[in-house]
């Protein structure tokens, strides 16, 4: 084994971006304070080829200097936008047909294996990383996506725990798309 160098690494070259599926599946943050955390959400996204990001409440967007600091050029590669209302905006993507889920631990949680391609596409929020997902928010979600904690910490970094989720549910999403799959 060895580690490949930069050049061997296989990626899509930013030109082809517009010529590509992306992954039906958006990100809402809500109210996340840290620019490094937003930053490294968006290289997520971008690693992901996900659809969409929505930087909501006073989550710094895209083009905020410290957010460049951890996306490492992801926000010029991943779509986002920053709208003030996140609440209009799930009620509008609802409206669209994306099932909502809020990335926080409830009363009734749920895992990327419960997903079927009816639940596509789908926005995922993911909340301040003090206070969580708001309650109003919450009210509006179809699912609760909950990582399990085993040790004696509550959560994770919303920026870490977005990241894991995010992997688990694009798995899932292309176990049941083979043909997604061999159209990339």
């Amino acid at each position: 084994m060895r580690r490949l160098r930069h050049e061997e690494i296989p990626r899509l070259q930013p030109q082809a971006l517009s010529e590509v599926v992306r992954h039906p599946i958006t990100i809402l943050m809500e109210n996340i304070r840290s620019a490094h955390n937003v930053g490294s959400i968006l290289r997520t996204a971008d690693a992901l080829r996900l659809e969409r990001v929505y930087c909501c409440g006073f989550t710094p967007d895209g083009s905020h200097r410290a957010v460049h600091k951890a996306a490492l050029g992801a926000q010029d590669t991943v779509p986002w936008s920053h709208e003030q209302d996140a609440l209009e905006l799930v009620r509008r993507l609802k409206l669209e047909g994306y099932t909502i889920a809020a990335l926080e631990i409830t009363d009734s949680p749920s895992d990327a294996s419960i997903l079927t391609e009816a639940t596509f596409p789908l926005c995922i929020i993911a909340g301040n990383e003090i206070m969580g997902v708001s309650d109003d928010l919450i009210e509006e979600c179809d699912l609760a996506l909950e990582l399990p904690q085993f040790g004696v910490k509550q959560s994770l970094n919303v920026s870490v725990a977005t990241g894991v989720m995010l992997y688990d549910v694009v798995r899932s999403f292309r176990s049941m798309r083979p043909s997604f799959i061999a159209s990339i």
